[in-house]
This record gives structure tokens, C-alpha cells and sequence, in this order.
């Protein structure tokens, strides 16, 4: 029997997907299950399990965009499948080899020696003439071969010497021209819309880093050997500072829809990650009601998916307000881009030990720049301020504004 697979639905608003690689050749027999190929569509890349054992026969190419139900590939269920050892060579232990007829040796014969190039005092040095010429020319002597007697540059040499004007010669000038994947392409048709569509501004604040380091470096260990392994980033820390701050400011947690506003009234928070297809942005579904532990575990969880080409396309839709690290790159500061149809995105950067003024004095601090990236179209400036402002207030007093009052009840030590 001959089965025809065909693109199933990676999800409801998908329409189209692209051939990313085929993992198998035409000809090749596949079991049940086994990965045949992996498909992007414009959120996620998503693997192709055969759905029979056969042999397979490909019908599109890689790079072939294909409709959500096309028939991408055939597979004959009746062929059997080949012998394991079939395609290897009986005697795989090595062949005695038939005696080679036995060749005197010959003594080495010495290599030719090539006669050293004649070299005078003359080689190189510019007659009068051409060492004018090539002062007009500002052609340093050293870079003419000369024609004359002995190698010496003569007038014709310094006429027809050409400078080099400082160009580097003898490099690789390759180009190599790649297709971006439909993932990529559709990344970059949003963060141009998002920058033509929206009136996007971005505010600026910093944040003294050391009441949270100071937590981290007290309880970290026994968060880890209390949670399994799983570690206190600063992840946590902020999604939380970001939770609070959308209660108080709930514009922030809205986008547009045409001329209405969408309020919502839990937090879904998008997180960007770096994955092996480009950034992909998960999301950690109702981040208010989420414990410390409960951030972290389902960060790392969205994170390793993404880091294994796992994640889904339920992994990333919806999402109410996004937050992307560039730190982790070390950006010092950057004006983050909207994720739409989000109307915010806090960007966090990498943390420099600065000096500050406390109390009327100079001290040494880490210190964090902290970006909102927001729509004006639907936030002011007010409530724009006011919510990156109440972030920094609750990252620099964690324990009474994040963890009422309690650092250990709160990291259920």
C-alpha cells in the first residue's frame, strides 16, 4: 500500500509551512514514528513523524513552501525492510592481501637544487627618475618590482606602477547567499511592522542590583538543594517585579484591536530565549499566581524546549507583556522592540559595578540599566514612567514589596 503523508496543522492560524531538511534520503526505508523531516512555519520548526514503515519516496524539496495538507512525501508500507547486514560486506575482517611483487629499493635521489636568484645591490632601488615619479605617486619603492639591470626600478616601472591606495590583497572575498527560514522571515515582517504600525517609545531607568545579589548569594544554595537542582536566576526576581507593576499599571498589560482597547487581568509573560532557529519568545502563563520556584522551574522547562528545537506553537502564543535579557550577551543598553500585538516590552542589560550616590555619598554598586519599550498609541507617558518606576522599586526592596517581608517563606525554604 502506498500512503501519502501530508502537512498536518502545526496550529490553527498556520496555513503554510517550509521543508527546513529533509532527515532522510528518497529511497530510504523509515520506521513508525521516526523523524523524517523538520517543517517551519512562521512561529516554531516542528519535526515530521512517519506515520508508517516503508520505504520512503520525497516529493518536495528543501526550501519548498507547502500547504498545510499538501502531500510532502509517499511511503510503500509493503516493501520489506532491508536486512541489517545486507548492505554490509560479509568478511569485514580485513582480506589477507595477495603478496606484492617485491621492488628493490632505490636509494633517494637527491632533490634538484634551484639555483639561487641572482640578487644585486641595485635590486629594488628606484633610478632618479622613477624615485620622483614614485614620490609623486606616494608609491613606497618596496612594493615595484623592477625590470632593470639587477632588479633595478627604471622610469617605465615608476609610470606604470599603479598604487594600491591601502587595499588589502591575497584575503578570502567570498559570499556565501542563504534563504532565511520562513521563521526568520516572519521575525523580521513583525519587528517591521511593529516599528512602522505602533508609536513606540522607549523610557529609561537603573536599578542597584544589590538587595537581589544579596538574597541570591544568601539563599541560593539551599533553593537548589531544596528545588531539585534548580537554580535562583534573576529571572524570577523580575517577572515578578513585572506582575506587580501590571496590577498598578494595567494600560501596560493591554493592546489595541482596531479602535478598542483589550485589557487584561492576568499577567501571561513572554519571555525571549536564543534557540538553534533564532529568538523565540515562550510564555509563562499566569506569571502572578506563579511562586519563585514555580517562575523558574517553567523558565527553564519553556528554555530547554526551545534550546532542543521542542518548543510549540501553543508554547508561544497569547503572551500579555514581554521581557527579553540582552544582558546575558553583555548589552549595556538597548531600546527593545515591541512583540506585537503587545503594547510593552522590558529589556534588561548587563550589570556593571558603577559608582552611585547613597546618602550623600560615593559607593560602588552593580547597577542594571533597565529599557520599556511601550505604544504610546494606548500607554502615556505617565503610566509609562510610573511602571518601570515600580519595577526598580520592587528589584531594589524585594523582600517587603516582592516577598512580603519573608525572603525564606518566599523561596519555600
Amino acid at each position: 500500500m502506498i500512503l501519502e503523508m501530508k502537512v498536518p496543522s502545526p496550529g490553527e492560524s498556520i496555513k503554510e509551512v517550509e521543508i527546513a531538511t529533509w532527515l532522510v534520503k528518497d529511497g530510504d526505508y523509515v520506521e513508525k514514528d521516526q523523524a523524517i523531516a523538520e517543517v517551519d512555519s512562521d512561529k516554531a520548526t516542528l519535526e515530521l513523524p512517519a506515520e508508517m514503515s516503508g520505504v520512503i519516496t520525497l516529493k518536495a524539496e528543501e526550501g519548498d513552501t507547502v500547504a498545510v495538507g499538501a502531500v510532502v512525501c509517499l511511503i510503500d508500507t509493503d516493501a520489506a525492510k532491508p536486512a541489517g547486514s545486507a548492505a554490509v560486506p560479509a568478511a569485514e575482517a580485513p582480506k589477507a592481501e595477495a603478496p606484492k611483487a617485491e621492488v628493490k629499493a632505490e636509494a633517494p635521489k637527491a632533490a634538484p637544487v634551484q639555483a639561487p636568484a641572482a640578487t644585486s645591490y641595485a635590486a629594488g632601488t628606484p633610478s632618479p627618475a622613477a624615485r620622483k615619479i614614485l614620490d609623486e605617486k606616494n608609491i613606497a619603492p618596496a612594493s615595484v618590482s623592477g625590470t632593470g639591470k639587477g632588479g633595478r626600478i627604471t622610469k617605465d616601472d615608476a609610470v606604470n606602477a599603479v598604487p594600491s591606495m591601502g587595499t588589502p590583497t591575497g584575503g578570502s572575498r567570498g559570499t556565501e547567499r542563504t534563504k532565511l527560514s520562513m521563521l526568520r522571515r516572519k521575525v523580521a515582517e513583525r519587528l517591521v511592522s511593529a516599528k512602522n504600525e505602533t508609536a513606540m517609545l522607549t523610557t529609561f531607568n537603573e536599578v542597584n542590583m544589590t538587595p537581589i545579589n544579596q538574597i541570591r548569594n544568601e539563599y541560593k544554595d539551599a533553593f537548589k538543594a531544596k528545588h531539585g537542582g534548580l537554580g535562583l536566576g534573576f529571572m524570577s526576581f523580575f517577572t515578578k517585579a513585572v506582575t506587580r507593576a501590571l496590577q498598578l499599571y494595567p494600560d501596560v498589560n493591554s493592546m489595541m484591536d482596531g479602535d478598542y482597547k483589550i485589557a487584561y487581568d492576568f499577567a501571561d509573560i513572554s519571555i525571549a530565549v536564543s534557540g538553534p532557529k533564532g529568538l523565540m519568545v515562550p510564555v509563562v502563563r499566569n506569571a502572578e499566581l506563579l511562586t519563585f520556584r514555580g517562575i523558574e522551574a517553567e523558565i527553564k522547562r519553556l528554555a530547554l524546549r526551545a534550546r532542543d528545537g521542542q518548543i510549540t506553537v501553543d508554547d508561544m502564543t497569547g503572551g500579555t507583556f514581554t521581557i527579553t535579557n540582552g544582558g546575558v550577551f553583555g548589552s549595556m543598553l538597548s531600546t527593545p522592540i515591541i512583540n506585537p500585538p503587545q503594547s510593552g516590552i522590558l529589556g534588561m542589560h548587563n550589570i556593571i559595578e558603577r559608582p552611585i550616590a547613597v546618602n550623600g555619598k560615593v559607593e560602588i554598586h552593580p547597577m542594571m540599566y533597565v529599557a520599556l519599550s511601550y505604544d504610546h498609541r494606548i500607554i502615556d507617558g505617565r503610566e509609562s514612567v510610573g511602571f518601570l518606576v515600580a519595577v526598580k522599586e520592587a528589584l531594589e526592596n524585594p523582600v517587603e514589596l516582592l516577598m512580603n517581608g519573608d525572603a525564606k517563606r518566599a523561596l519555600e525554604l
